[in-house]
């Protein structure tokens, strides 16, 4: 059952990095400003972002009672109720099957749906998901009304709990992803690993568990498990002192990309020539988000690529990850030749 959407607007050296940039390294962590995003890295206003209705993203000022649970209109019953009217299938225990476990955010690609902490708009956001992102519905409420529906829907994700508005989000049985991490490289391809986990280089502390893949610059990094896009810095281009590496003067020059996984946590993609991808994006695995090079404090082309705690910055801490494609422990060593099976 879906809900009514709103009407709205190769031999290389080995190389190695240092990915660990200091304070003011300009990431950007802000929504996408197309129609119904945010257009800052700001706490956006009441009004702001992908909840409001009509092309100017202001809200509808009518409301009802805010917190008051209730049935939406279609009929079926709240969440957790023994049974209802759509007909849904029984389980095998006899039990109603519940007809909306999940919702799945319905907005254009690239743009976010705002989560508040009351069913209205009057408060600031208090998180953002990305179109076609998967969370467990808790309740069903009734709230401040846009364009005429005051349905919205208490969820509860693995990084955010609160409300989104009905009209953006649709019912569904599917449960988010978790088949586990796959290499970041397309499929089929092999690559030689140029410094693995705790690297004698520049694997250490907050880079212990990454790994570097020696890539000539334009290799497609592709993502590693489906994500959303939470930052991205682009700004380090062709002619730029850092572009092909530099020392310790480029640690804030690295192009990278975030993506925020369905388990809480990140991947980081460093070093990049290219960005392909904006923030808020959910990217699929194995679909590219850049194009490796030696952007930032790099000795020469290369991707730094490891799976991190998540902590709303670019660069986080990093923690350990096995990829599926790879043999036997699932983690590769310096001088191993992978070779991937992240086909999409």
């Amino acid at each position: 059952m879906r809900f009514r959407l709103a009407v709205l607007a190769l031999s290389l050296p080995a190389l190695a990095c240092y990915t660990s940039p200091g304070a003011g390294d300009g990431f950007s962590g802000s929504e996408t400003t197309a129609g119904l995003a945010d257009t800052t890295g700001d706490e956006p206003g009441p009004t702001s972002g992908a909840d409001a209705s009509g092309s100017s993203g202001a809200a509808s000022t009518s409301s009802t009672t805010t917190g008051t649970t209730d049935a939406w209109t279609t009929g079926e019953v709240d969440t957790g109720a023994q049974a209802t009217t759509t007909g849904a299938q029984a389980s095998t225990t006899g039990e109603a099957e519940d007809p909306c476990p999940r919702v799945r955010v319905q907005v254009p690609p690239g743009e976010v749906l705002n989560v508040r902490p009351t069913p209205s708009t009057a408060m600031a956001p208090v998180g953002t998901l990305a179109n076609g992102a998967i969370v467990d519905v808790l309740a069903r409420v009734a709230g401040e009304s846009i364009e005429g529906n005051d349905e919205w829907v208490q969820i509860h994700g693995p990084i955010v709990d609160g409300y989104v508005w009905s009209g953006l989000v649709e019912c569904t049985q599917d449960e988010a992803p978790t088949d586990g991490f796959f290499l970041p490289l397309e499929c089929g391809m092999m690559a030689t690993i140029s410094q693995g986990n705790f690297g004698d280089f520049s694997h250490q502390g907050q880079s212990a568990y990454a790994f570097d893949f020696q890539l000539g610059t334009g290799t497609p990094l592709v993502a590693i498990a489906d994500g959303t896009v939470t930052f991205t810095y682009a700004e380090t281009m062709p002619g730029d002192p850092c572009y092909d590496g530099g020392g310790q003067e480029c640690i804030n020059a690295a192009n990278v990309v975030t993506l925020l996984h369905g388990d809480g946590t990140t991947s980081v993609y460093g070093h990049l020539s290219e960005v392909h991808v904006e923030p808020g994006e959910l990217v699929p695995r194995g679909i590219s988000v850049g194009l490796s090079g030696s952007t930032g404090w790099s000795t020469g082309p290369h991707a730094h690529v490891a799976r991190q705690e998540n902590c709303n910055f670019g660069w986080c801490q990093s923690i350990a990850v096995s990829f599926v494609d790879v043999p036997g422990d699932g983690v590769p060593k310096t001088g191993d030749i992978v070779t991937s099976n992240n086909c999409p």
